[in-house]
């Protein structure tokens, strides 16, 4: 393998036309430019230099190799003005995990700014819930997740996360239109006894937010409709079907037939951004920027 030092006094050497300007432009004596070019000679097996009146010039051989060497130089400082970059421009993958609410109302807004402000920064986005992206993130395929937390039932967070707390939302009781309590101000949530639930999987926290809810209210849940999208809970809900407990920013789109109803004891949820400690890279820090930006606009 060639020694890049001796590979840039060969490109300098080209370059320049002359081992003394060369040596100039690389800060070094000629003589100890002329040490690299030796060893390098010794190292390819073939002459590099000959002479030529007063001064040398590249041997075919030199500049066959000249010309990687040259190409090896651009990609050394490609990889150095990279890497320069990474302390002011923001760049490179960013990869989002987040829940569906958060995807649809924070995500866009906040990726198109990145996007215009750091053209060079390639983010990607998975949604799912907390349960299924925690693990991506601790094994480091994920960077930053967007995850909910309801307040009478507070999510899990394993040690070794920084997070930002972003959201913090009333939850209301999703109706029919045409259920008895539709047109009531507030209602508490024991009234909705009876009635049967839509709501994502069992181990997602909107699951067992509800459930922890309904039974501190001396209710039994009646979860008939296991449905992770919200939007699919609300049509549901539209047609009669069931009621559901719905974030506020989770209730954009609805069904005109749904009625969204604040709760006598109110319940919130809050969304966090949530990211390795130690690994709090520039694009994480930009995409919780941007995303505070947006929320305060």
């Amino acid at each position: 393998m060639f020694n890049l030092e001796r590979l840039r006094v060969l490109d300098a050497v080209a370059v320049h036309g002359t081992v003394a300007q060369a040596a100039q432009a690389l800060h070094v004596t000629p003589s100890g430019l002329s040490q690299h070019l030796g060893k390098l000679e010794s190292e390819t097996g073939h002459r590099l230099l000959e002479p030529d009146g007063r001064g040398v010039r590249l041997t075919h051989a030199g500049r066959v190799l000249a010309a990687h060497a040259a190409g090896v130089m651009a990609q050394v400082s490609a990889a150095e003005t990279d890497l320069a970059d990474l302390r002011e421009e923001i760049l490179g993958p960013l990869r989002i995990g987040a829940v569906g609410s958060a995807v649809r109302t924070l995500l866009p807004r906040s990726l198109a700014e990145l996007a215009r402000a750091h053209p060079r920064l390639v983010p990607s986005v998975r949604d799912g819930e907390v349960i299924d992206l925690m693990p991506l993130l601790r094994r480091g395929e994920l960077d930053l997740l967007l995850v909910e937390s309801w307040a009478n039932r507070p999510a899990f967070l394993p040690p070794g996360l920084a997070v930002r707390p972003l959201v913090d939302e009333e939850v209301s009781a999703a109706v029919a239109a045409d259920h008895p309590l539709a047109e009531r101000e507030r209602i508490g949530l024991a009234e909705l006894e009876g009635t049967p639930f839509a709501c994502c999987s069992p181990g997602t926290e909107q699951h067992e937010a509800l459930v922890q809810a309904l039974r501190s209210r001396g209710v039994e849940p009646d979860v008939r409709y296991l449905l992770d999208e919200i939007p699919t809970q609300l049509a549901l809900v539209a047609a009669g079907l069931a009621a559901a407990l719905t974030p506020e920013m989770a209730q954009w789109p609805a069904p005109p037939e749904v009625r969204f109803l604040p709760l006598e004891s109110p319940l919130r949820r809050r969304i966090t951004a949530v990211w390795r400690t130690g690994s709090q890279t520039p694009p994480i820090r930009a995409c919780v920027a941007a995303l505070e930006d947006h929320l305060s606009a």
